[in-house]
């Protein structure tokens, strides 16, 4: 019955950060231009749409196998595919925890590249984060044989897996990309550099998302 009810309470907490996806999307079409709106939604789309295949395909087997290297990354064993009958029941609910906690690392990095980002380019972009970079580095902290899970590490509510790992992965691309065009000029005759605002189309979209993000 325990276990039963841990795994009730695993898909809660997924189906609600689940839901910090439409956050995000409001929060990031609603701060940026209209006419760049539908190019940030379908980005934060394809984060989850890319990101389950990759998680399905390798993804998981990186983060939670039983067979783990060194505590730094774990063996593919691809039961999903040979015994999918078996991994739903052993694993059902850790998958889709962990698969909407992959899902929100990507989205993060979204915002931070808004108005300045290939879609082709982001694709590719989130197909790695959901691969590799997040499976290998959230098995560190939550597979039971990973090596700082085994340190005693303890990430509260995904601080160091999920939110410093996509605000670092944000961080790199912004200084990558620069600034978006228009933002900064340089005056002709004083040299002194200008900002400019670049405003959002929506503010209302932007704080409901807002709210979102903090309610879930």
């Amino acid at each position: 019955v325990n276990e039963e009810v841990f795994g009730i309470w695993f898909l809660i907490g997924a189906a609600l950060v689940f839901f910090m996806q439409c956050g995000f999307a409001m929060v990031e079409a609603g701060f940026t231009r209209a006419k760049n709106a539908g190019n940030i939604i379908m980005k934060n789309l394809m984060d989850f749409c890319i990101g389950t295949v990759v998680f399905i395909l390798l993804g998981f087997s990186l983060l939670m196998a039983e067979d783990y290297v060194l505590g730094i990354f774990g063996v593919p064993n691809l039961k999903i595919f040979t015994d999918f009958s078996g991994f739903i029941e052993n694993n059902a609910s850790s998958f889709v925890f962990n698969l909407v906690f992959c899902a929100t690392a990507a989205t993060i990095v979204s915002g931070a590249m808004a108005e300045r980002t290939k879609f082709s380019a982001y694709c590719v972009y989130s197909a790695v984060i959901s691969l590799f970079v997040y499976p290998i580095e959230a098995g560190w902290v939550w597979n039971p044989q990973g090596w700082l899970y085994n340190l005693g590490f303890i990430d509260f509510a995904g601080s160091a897996a999920i939110h410093t790992v996509g605000g670092i992965a944000a961080l790199v691309g912004a200084i990558i990309l620069g600034p978006r065009i228009g933002k900064y000029t340089k005056d002709p005759k004083t040299g002194k550099t200008k900002v400019h605002a670049i405003l959002g189309h929506s503010i209302p979209l932007g704080a409901l998302g807002v709210f979102i993000l903090w309610f879930g």
